[in-house]
């Protein structure tokens, strides 16, 4: 047992270390975007090869994990967790990557206008991240739920990002090149929003072995169940 939990702490710690990576780039991103600071461009993509290469090393040492251990339920569920996390973690790095692409187009090229909603979104979507992960560490399930609700937020903005941005695009032509790399760079941060949600239901699972995901919770339904209602729905 002392050497199943040694190396579920090891596997954490790795996972917690691609988070903060992962969380620079995103900052990195930002600034590159919101403050057009060059350098912080070339930062999001030294930070893109340790990041991949810790999720390659975050699977490989749970595959190890599973055949070396066979866990039991809690430890089981957790192993599993490390690599679904890491996992999102990974494509969270890449979402910071094309932000950094789109600053480093816009860079040369006049602001289409002051940035805000766009900031706004980076903000509380870094902060579901950020709270997602402190979940995984202190297994709060709690904490992960309040993470549940502020996606709705992210949208929301997202959707004023591109509706503010069309009118942009409809007065003066001349912006849509630009326009389209800010709407881009919105869905990115609505996908990045969306990772740390996978992340916080993660956490749940982890924490309570509770299906929160696609409203599961809610309905008390089996994934199976909710796919036999929406069959029918479609029939």
């Amino acid at each position: 047992m002392r050497r199943v939990l040694q190396t579920l702490d090891r596997l954490r710690a790795r996972l917690l270390e691609m988070g903060s990576l992962v969380e620079s780039q995103m900052d990195a991103a930002m600034r590159a975007l919101t403050e057009r600071e060059e350098v912080r461009i070339q930062m999001v993509m030294d930070l893109e090869d340790r990041v991949n290469n810790l999720e390659i090393e975050l699977e490989e040492g749970v595959i190890r994990f599973l055949a070396l251990f066979q866990p039991e339920a809690e430890h089981l569920r957790t192993s599993i967790m490390i690599l679904k996390i890491s996992n999102d973690l990974e494509r969270v790095g890449d979402h910071a990557v094309n932000i950094a692409q789109a600053a480093s187009y816009l860079l040369p090229l006049p602001p289409v206008k002051p940035l805000v909603d766009i900031p706004r979104m980076a903000s509380i979507a870094r902060e579901m991240l950020s709270g997602a992960l402190d979940a995984f560490v202190h297994g709060d399930a709690e904490q992960a739920r309040a993470i549940l609700k502020r996606d709705d937020e992210v949208d929301a903005l997202r959707d004023q990002v591109v509706r503010e941005l069309i009118t942009y695009m409809v007065a003066d032509p001349r912006t849509v090149d630009r326009a389209l790399k800010l709407i881009q760079v919105s869905k990115d941060l609505e996908r990045i929003a969306d990772l740390a949600t996978n992340v916080a239901e993660d956490v749940v699972y982890m924490a309570e072995a509770r299906v929160v995901k696609h409203h599961f919770e809610e309905t008390g339904e089996t994934p199976e169940e909710q796919k036999e209602e929406e069959d029918a729905a479609d029939r």
